[in-house]
């Protein structure tokens, strides 16, 4: 093991999910020697479909992964918005003018395809890959930094990159914080698209219909062979404080009153498993030394801008990026890189715009599941939108920034007087 045969490698990666392996593939493609420890028995994801904007498929194309992607997922053609309640439409997205807009496409797939996609792509760099490594501790030494697992092992390389997710052991070290309870649960399942064709579905378009407390998502998986939903509500379990929030009862009680579409597509989502809702607040630090947050171990978001994983994607990518920047011929004793200002780098960019992510997520969430007067004032304001109007996702769709003034101005939110609702 590594403990006979100290600094063999550049990096560790602690975290064999989507960021955890994106970022130790970024990082081989800059020349160094990374290893990925895995908690689980083996490589893989749990969930159904992701949706990725043309932010992360630019990072897919530059790392020749695109082409795979497409050929795994669907490329639709709309996201539609519609109100829960009478499934009237609100707005739309052409997703092909979007894909002209920034140059690369929105894509829709599997979780545990993206996941594959980036596994593959890891052994094919030659980035070690280990499992049953479950980390209870990080410390920087006087070389680098050192992770320890429940079994007795330890590693140590010149840095590490913690992306152990939402529970991050790291994340201890720069801040006493606990994840946020939002009081929402996401129900999900993926099914033949054939169970689904008399429901008044669409087959080439990412459908949210939003109501009160609670909202469906609907979209087609694998070539338009799968059919993906994810239905989500606030339970009034976890408002009144019990433990046994976000159970199948809830969820029923939760679509009452939704429109006939909805009401066909809850059946099928899975009933034996749920998602409660978590996010933290976000932290302008995310390094400590030789020792750096990525993914959901910085910032993990509630899913309302669909950006949780191509986040984690976005990281990885600039950190290589600001270490192939500040790295040196390798010697005999370093790979070459400073990384202290790649972290610095790293840290300066990516903080921001991940905090703007996480809390617009949660006002998105609010503005979804409106009631009243104040959700009839959203469908208007909604209605009224150009369908061409890019405000709402220039800031996000856009060109990963690398450096601060590169990020572009936040959208304007919409005007509401929610407490009329």
């Amino acid at each position: 093991m590594s403990t006979e045969q100290p600094n063999r490698f550049d990096v560790l990666v602690v975290g064999g999910g989507i960021g955890g392996l994106s970022a130790a593939l970024a990082l081989s493609r800059k020349g160094l020697r990374v290893r990925v420890y895995e908690r689980a028995p083996e490589f893989g994801e749990v969930g159904a479909g992701l949706q990725l904007a043309p932010n992360c498929t630019r990072i897919l194309n530059e790392y020749g992964l695109l082409g795979r992607a497409k050929a795994l997922g669907v490329l639709p053609e709309h996201m539609i918005m519609k109100d829960a309640l009478d499934a009237a439409e609100l707005t739309r997205l052409d997703l092909a003018d979007v894909q002209r807009r920034y140059g690369y496409p929105y894509l829709v797939l599997h979780r545990s395809d993206l996941h594959g996609i980036f596994h593959q792509a890891c052994r094919r760099a030659g980035v070690d890959l280990v499992t049953d490594a479950d980390c209870t501790g990080y410390e920087n030494t006087g070389r680098g930094a050192r992770v320890s697992f429940a079994d007795g092992r330890v590693d140590e390389a010149e840095a590490v990159i913690a992306a152990d997710g939402l529970h991050s052991v790291a994340r201890r070290l720069l801040v006493d914080d606990e994840p946020v309870n939002s009081a929402y649960v996401a129900y999900r399942g993926a099914v033949p698209f054939e169970r689904v064709r008399g429901h008044d579905v669409h087959d080439k378009a990412v459908v949210v219909y939003i109501g009160p407390k609670c909202h469906l998502v609907q979209y087609p998986l694998r070539g338009g062979e799968m059919f993906n939903q994810v239905a989500v509500f606030e339970s009034p379990k976890a408002v009144a404080g019990r433990p046994d929030w976000g159970t199948p009862d809830e969820l029923d009680r939760a679509f009452e009153g939704t429109c006939a579409q909805v009401q066909a597509g809850l059946p099928l989502v899975w009933r034996d498993r749920w998602w409660r809702m978590f996010d933290r607040d976000p932290i302008a630090t995310w390094v400590r030394g030789r020792i750096a947050l990525l993914g959901d171990a910085a910032h993990p978001p509630l899913q309302y801008l669909a950006q949780g994983a191509v986040m984690a994607i976005e990281d990885g990518w600039v950190l290589a990026e600001h270490v192939g920047a500040q790295r040196a011929g390798r010697s005999t004793e370093s790979s070459g890189v400073d990384w202290e200002r790649a972290f610095a780098a790293y840290e300066a960019v990516r903080t921001e715009h991940c905090r703007r992510i996480v809390l617009t997520a949660r006002s998105w969430g609010r503005l979804w599941h409106l009631d009243g007067r104040a959700r009839q004032q959203r469908n208007t304001v909604l209605r009224d939108r150009d369908v061409y109007d890019y405000s709402f996702t220039d800031w996000v769709f856009g060109p990963t920034a690398l450096r601060p003034e590169d990020e572009p101005e936040l959208y304007r939110p919409i005007p509401l007087d929610t407490e009329t609702s």
